[in-house]
């Protein structure tokens, strides 16, 4: 079951870590993915949380396949 919520047409998720550090790894792990893909997400950091928001701008702000992608791509890393 995700635990992504859908608002105002974007899909919102914050995840938690054990540091700052662990957090800042996880984005690092995250780029050669979102990269690759050549969707960026909206995310922000304060300390342990990443809050990340999901829309695909081409897509006049909707949310498409591509978000639901990178979605699943970072709750498996999350839980890895």
């Amino acid at each position: 079951m995700s635990t992504w919520k859908e608002e105002n047409n974007t899909l919102i998720k914050t995840f938690e870590f054990t540091s700052f550090e662990e957090a800042m790894q996880f984005m690092q792990s995250a780029a050669p993915f979102i990269s690759q893909s050549d969707h960026h997400p909206t995310w922000t950091n304060t300390y342990n949380r990443i809050t990340v928001t999901l829309c695909t701008h081409d897509a006049e702000n909707q949310v498409t396949e591509k978000d639901h992608a990178l979605a699943n791509y970072l709750d498996k890393l999350f839980n890895q």
